[in-house]
């Protein structure tokens, strides 16, 4: 029976200036099964100092800002039914807040909120079943804003934002795609799904 087959390291992954990944380690995380490696990964940084972590996130934001995560994608966000037409998720909302969730749990709370702002502009002009999976998704966009916000409060106390004209523009921005949708969703007797969102930027004064 033939060897299973094993995923080398990629020969063009850049390496830090400091040092390199050891070549059985490297092979390692290739192989590993995504779950496995996050496991490894939460006991390694709850288990360490804290500037390990703080290392960590650092290191996550230059990537997330190499790659690009803020970028937005062509795919729908979401999609409606016929015939009734009322909307529920499209796959490219679960990549969009994936996106956004690497963000602001890196502390990129402002980068997040772009590509939210995107996500509830996505809902205006739409219907849904109040039962359905567009309430479950509408819920999780709804504590993703919260989370964002709450990010982006940490890094404009770390010192990280260089342009807070940007900064409040983002969050103005925000504003106005929240309380858009207020009558919006009101004009078909549906219920308003951004409360947390809209109580947690109604607190955030800076």
């Amino acid at each position: 029976m033939p060897a299973p087959e094993i995923t080398p390291a990629h020969p063009f992954e850049p390496r830090a200036a400091s040092g390199h990944v050891n070549l059985m380690v490297d092979t390692m995380i290739a192989n590993m099964r995504p779950e496995d490696l996050r496991a490894v990964m939460r006991t390694l940084l709850a288990t360490h100092s804290p500037a390990l972590a703080s290392a960590f996130t650092e290191i996550a934001r230059a990537r997330l800002a190499q790659v690009d995560a803020r970028a937005s994608s062509s795919a729908p966000l979401f999609t409606r039914t016929s015939p009734s037409n009322l909307s529920k998720p499209a796959p490219g909302l679960t990549d969009a807040l994936t996106r956004a969730r690497a963000l602001y749990g890196a502390g990129m709370g402002f980068a997040s909120l772009a590509l939210l702002t995107a996500v509830v502009r996505a809902t205006r002009g739409r219907q849904w079943d109040p039962e359905g999976d567009m309430v479950n998704a509408l819920a999780m966009i709804d504590a993703d804003i919260t989370q964002a916000i709450q990010s982006s409060k940490e890094e404009m106390d770390a010192g990280r934002v260089p342009d807070l004209s940007a900064a409040h523009a983002v969050a103005g921005e925000l504003s106005e795609a929240l309380r858009g949708c207020v009558p919006d969703v009101e004009g078909w007797g549906g219920e308003f799904p951004f409360e947390r969102a809209v109580a947690s930027l109604d607190h955030w004064k800076f």
